[in-house]
């Protein structure tokens, strides 16, 4: 044994090491919002609260709200197109939807005469870049017209595409379930 050294100093450097480990909490940063809080925010947001104002509301991130929403499952999205039309049964009444203007210009083209018919009769909303054409058509027509742009939702499209899409899809949504 090397001089200087006392077993007995070693052995109390371990028992403080484990006494500090054993009075500690859970690993990890502690959560910015509790389980009470982190309730509210999914029922503010099941009711249609954006998640930048209760980010603002809370006081954190709105990355944290999204963890938030994202582990309850309520941002779970539906994927597919056609799912918007399910359960419907009056789909002839028609709905003022407005059409982002990304997808207003990709569906210029098309060759369905109802879509071209339809676009050309709405009304321009906020003119110049962001725009939005309001169209008063069936459901049905709609989600036609959404299923006219599911190639716009892929992963090759920019962000911006992919956003209208779905911002679009989610107006069909919507309408579809105040009918």
């Amino acid at each position: 044994m090397p001089a200087g050294h006392d077993l007995g100093q070693h052995e109390g450097r371990r028992r403080r090491r484990r006494g500090r480990r054993q009075d500690a909490g859970p690993p990890g940063r502690p959560a910015a919002l509790d389980e009470d809080k982190a309730a509210d925010v999914v029922d503010a947001y099941a009711k249609g609260a954006a998640v930048r104002a209760l980010a603002g509301q809370y006081d954190v991130a709105p990355k944290t709200i999204r963890r938030v929403l994202d582990a309850a499952g309520a941002r779970d999205v539906l994927e597919e197109p056609d799912c918007v039309a399910a359960g419907v049964e009056d789909q002839e009444q028609s709905h003022a939807i407005d059409v982002p203007g990304l997808l207003a210009e990709h569906l210029k083209d098309t060759d369905v005469a109802a879509i071209q018919e339809t676009l050309r009769s709405g009304r321009t909303i906020r003119p110049g870049q962001g725009y939005s054409v309001r169209v008063t058509a069936p459901l049905a027509l709609h989600q036609t017209t959404l299923m006219q742009c599911a190639a716009l939702a892929s992963d090759e499209s920019g962000p911006a595409v992919r956003k209208a899409y779905c911002t679009y899809a989610d107006r069909i949504a919507a309408a579809t379930l105040m009918s």
